[in-house]
This record gives C-alpha cells, sequence and structure tokens, in this order.
C-alpha cells in the first residue's frame, strides 16, 4: 500500500454526550461523556486505522489537552507526530437531545499559532521521507493561520510527487486550488461558494466542476450531498453515487470518514470510481455510530457492498 500522510493543524478533543431535552435558562444533567481525538486531519486518520489501514498523522499539540489528545492517539494505535504549540488544544462539544434525536453541535476556534509555528508544521512535512504517495489536508485553520497555509501544502506536495486532497472550505480553499491539487470534497454549499453562483441543477454542478478540472485547479471532485450522496466528477466522468439507506445516530465525522475511505482505496490501488463508492460507504457507516466514533469496518465493507 502507498504511505499516507494526514494533516491537522488544528485538532481538538471532542467530547460528545446526550440529555433528554435542550432547555434554555436550566440546568441540564447529561449522560456520562465519551471523549475522543477530533478535527479533520486527526479523524481522516483515526477512520483509515478503523477500515484497516495505516497513516502517518502530523497535528499540533499544546496544554494538557494537547497531552490528553495524544494519549487518546496512543490508544487508537496512531502513527502519529506532534508538532509543539505555545496554546492549548481545542475542545468541541456535540450534545444529543434524546427526545428528537437532534444533535447540536459546538465548535471552539482553537489556539492562535505564531507564524514559526506554521514554518515548523511545514519543515516537518517537507522532512519526511519517504515522501507521501497521498497527503490529506483537512480541517479548519487556527486563528493566527495564514490562509496560503493549505495552498503551500498542495505546492509541497505536488514538488514531491505526492496527490494532495483538500478538505477544507472559504478561502483556503480557494488559495489551495490556485496551486492544484489532486482532490477535493466541498459540499453543496461550499461548491457555491467557490463557483460564485446559487447553481441547483445537477447538470450545473457538473459542468461548473468540469471547468474547474479544465482549469487545472483539481483533478477529481467529491461533492456532498448529503443524505442524497456524492456527485463525482473527473475529467473522464460524472456519476451521482447513490448511498445506502441506514439509521442515522450521529453525522459527526461522517465528511472525513468518507474521505479516509476515498484515500485508503486509491493508496491500495483501487480505481477512482471504486475508491469514491468505498468513500461514500465509510460516510455512511458513519453516520450509524454514536457522538464521534466514526466508521466501522464492518459495516463499511456491508454496505460497500451493496452499492456495487
Amino acid at each position: 500500500m502507498k504511505n499516507i500522510v494526514s494533516i491537522s493543524i488544528n485538532p481538538a478533543i471532542d467530547k460528545s454526550s446526550s440529555v433528554d431535552h435542550v432547555v434554555a435558562e436550566r440546568k441540564l444533567y447529561c449522560k456520562p461523556p465519551r471523549f475522543d481525538a477530533g478535527g479533520g486531519g486527526v479523524n481522516v486518520s483515526r477512520a483509515i486505522k478503523k477500515l484497516g489501514g495505516e497513516s502517518l498523522l502530523l497535528y499540533g499539540k499544546g496544554g494538557f489537552t494537547g497531552e490528553r489528545l495524544l494519549e487518546l492517539l496512543d490508544e487508537e494505535g496512531l502513527i502519529h507526530r506532534p508538532i509543539p504549540l505555545q496554546e492549548g488544544v481545542r475542545e468541541s462539544l456535540v450534545i444529543l437531545e434524546e427526545a428528537t434525536g437532534q444533535q447540536y453541535r459546538f465548535g471552539m476556534p482553537g489556539p492562535e499559532v505564531t507564524p514559526e509555528e506554521c514554518e515548523q508544521f511545514l519543515q516537518v512535512l517537507a522532512d519526511i521521507d519517504p515522501a507521501p504517495a497521498y497527503l490529506v489536508a483537512s480541517g479548519s485553520l487556527p486563528p493566527g493561520a495564514p490562509a496560503d497555509f493549505y495552498a503551500r501544502i498542495a505546492r509541497m506536495g505536488k514538488n514531491r510527487g505526492a496527490k494532495t486532497i483538500v478538505d477544507v472550505s472559504g478561502e483556503a480553499l480557494e488559495q489551495a486550488l490556485h496551486e492544484g491539487v489532486y482532490l477535493i470534497k466541498p459540499n453543496v454549499r461550499e461548491f457555491r461558494e467557490l463557483v460564485g453562483d446559487n447553481i441547483q441543477e445537477k447538470t450545473q454542478i457538473i459542468a461548473e466542476a468540469k471547468k474547474m478540472i479544465e482549469k487545472g485547479r483539481c483533478q477529481i471532485l467529491v461533492i456532498s450531498l448529503g443524505a442524497a450522496g456524492a456527485l463525482m466528477v473527473s475529467a473522464e466522468m460524472a456519476e451521482h453515487i447513490l448511498p445506502h439507506t441506514v439509521p442515522i445516530i450521529s453525522k459527526v465525522g461522517a465528511g472525513d470518514s468518507m474521505v479516509a475511505g476515498i484515500v485508503l482505496s486509491l493508496a491500495r490501488g483501487m480505481s477512482v470510481r471504486e475508491s469514491i463508492l468505498y468513500g461514500v460507504a465509510a460516510g455512511t457507516a458513519a453516520v450509524m455510530t454514536p457522538g464521534s466514533e466514526l466508521c466501522r469496518l464492518e459495516d463499511t465493507q456491508r454496505i460497500y457492498e451493496l452499492m456495487k
């Protein structure tokens, strides 16, 4: 299998719990919480591990929350390399309202990072030997990180022969696309923001995606449609992939699980279409698990076989 490196400059500790009802101005008594390592790149590496693969995770680590994050990663058996930060790793909170099944998600901005810390992150990536075959840059940027941080990662990946997969949004994604990347996974809202048009029809979305590919901004787009599946677009094909219907428990980490399934399958030598099918299966499997547990291998395999 080809090697994978996952990037998470703004990881988190995800705390998840549940309560009967969410009521304003009242003290609410939650069930015992679950703690997981979280953040885009962290979740991608966690899901790769759950699917039977391996990756190297590079992540920011600071404060006592950073120490707890390291412990959680060790408990899951991940291969990881922390980059020291002065400030502590952020925390996030997910609360399930049991009466309605609705989920409330609270994400914190993360530590203020310095230019020196960002440079150190990039230097560690540049020194990885052998160079990664696949480089996954995923997750929000913390305060202080430059908007071109992921663009610089994309440039470095291109110079080292890696296929870079970017799962971010806003200006950070736009700047990465100016460098040219291998694959992006925006949702429909993020894609509309990219193209600057309130497109609605599937044919319009595909046409705009093809334009992006023709301009050399990326080679493959996987546009998430939520419960409606995903649109897969490349220079050679465009296909609407419909997911298998499953009971939804928690949507946390579904997108990260999808990215993990895609990149792991590509690294194993599967075709682009098969890899994206497996990724959609992993994302579907993730919604079947509580909190931020992510996908399970047996669920992913079963859903993938049904989708094929």
